[in-house]
């Protein structure tokens, strides 16, 4: 683990200490009374449960986006305060921010949107959060940490599950083996995606893989690797690499130089992936994203609560040093856009109580591997291999 991970996992225990004691203590206001969230992309599929969430854990955020229709009939329909701004317009966002401590983007692809949401929160002195799993956001948002800090300001991608729970994994792995060289995570994929998956992973089509290495961002091809992985259920599913959002944070989070994320795929998806480092120009092209699109937005929304309850999320991790040394563990919790609203509420009341670390984090930099364990549902096993 990295001197800077293992100063912030000290930290995290006196924060997350008076967290807790002033939680236990507070009115359902609590300590969020001079305290305001804002919810950006708040009409979105994701935005939805992270609203219905906070609600639920007494809190009041204000929502925003740039359809003035649609961000009134949502709040109107939850009795919240509700903001209009269009990302283009910095003003606006100025005004849109004006006495809010926390925003928590929901607005994808966040390729497009990050860059104007924390520009807004670094003049006005908010912090960040987002639900991305974008490689790029993580990195763009890490070259900021200079001025985050400079303007005393968190700033925390990945607060869903990209890479909330893959992150906290990753460095429960590192504490068991440190100054380990190596780290593969993965997670099994199950249970629908919303259209905003499906958007972001259109824009992505024909983009190579992308995996660390001597703790540098490679491109590789699509489907680069393969490998059957235990869950904990003793079924090995295939999995493939691919270009998850852990590939930049679990660096930051650990210090181990070497990092691939795999997603379980079947025969025929992994066929494609190959297939598709050839097809590249094509999907590339604007005739065939816009087709995609299209039917993408013709598609529900995203999995129904029936969908997401018989779903759950299923996430591995091993990792190696140099000498040989090795753990592997397992983590189990609702699927995942249920994980997602229940992790952004999560770390967006420790920010809203105070306890935001400025600078650019990580789940687990800014609030230690074990945050995972408090949300509901979680089950984490450390395995032991013959």
């Amino acid at each position: 683990m990295s001197a800077t991970a293992a100063r912030g996992n000290q930290a995290c225990g006196f924060m997350l200490a008076n967290l807790q004691r002033e939680m236990a203590t507070a009115s359902p206001q609590g300590p969020y009374t001079s305290c305001m969230l804002l919810i950006y992309g708040a009409t979105g599929y994701t935005a939805g449960l992270v609203i219905q969430e906070a609600i639920a854990r007494e809190l009041r955020p204000i929502l925003a986006g740039r359809n003035a229709g649609a961000v009134r009939e949502l709040a109107e329909r939850f009795g919240l305060e509700w903001r209009v701004a269009s990302l283009d317009e910095a003003g606006a966002l100025d005004a849109v921010l004006r006495g809010v401590t926390v925003v928590l983007n929901c607005a994808g692809p966040f390729s497009r949107t990050w860059r104007a949401v924390s520009d807004a929160c670094l003049r006005n002195g908010a912090h960040y959060l987002d639900v991305t799993g974008e490689i790029a956001v993580f990195e763009g948002l890490a070259a900021r940490d200079a001025e985050a800090r400079a303007a005393q300001v968190m700033l925390l991608p990945g607060a869903g599950f990209d890479v909330v729970p893959s992150d906290c994994l990753a460095a429960h792995l590192a504490r068991r083996v440190p100054h380990a060289e190596h780290l593969a995570l993965a997670f099994v994929a199950a249970g629908g995606a919303s259209r905003g998956t499906l958007s972001t992973m259109v824009e992505n089509l024909g983009a190579p893989g992308a995996v660390r290495r001597a703790g540098r961002i490679m491109p590789v091809p699509a489907g680069w690797r393969a490998r059957r992985i235990d869950f904990g259920d003793g079924r090995l599913r295939l999995a493939s690499t691919i270009p998850w959002g852990d590939v930049s944070t679990a660096f930051h989070s650990t210090g181990i130089p070497n990092v691939e994320v795999y997603m379980t795929t079947s025969t025929g998806m992994r066929r494609a992936m190959i297939a598709s480092r050839y097809l590249a120009p094509l999907l590339r092209t604007g005739i065939v994203r816009r087709a995609l699109i299209n039917r993408v937005r013709r598609g529900p929304a995203g999995p129904d609560a029936s969908a997401r309850a018989r779903t759950r999320s299923l996430l591995w991790g091993e990792i190696v040093a140099r000498d040989g040394r090795s753990a592997e563990s397992v983590l189990h919790g609702p699927d995942g856009y249920t994980m997602t609203a229940l992790t952004a509420v999560r770390l967006a009341r420790m920010a809203l109580a105070g306890v935001a670390p400025v600078g650019f984090q990580t789940p687990s930099r800014a609030y230690g591997a074990d945050v995972i364990m408090e949300i509901p549902g979680i089950v984490r096993t450390d395995v032991e291999r013959a």
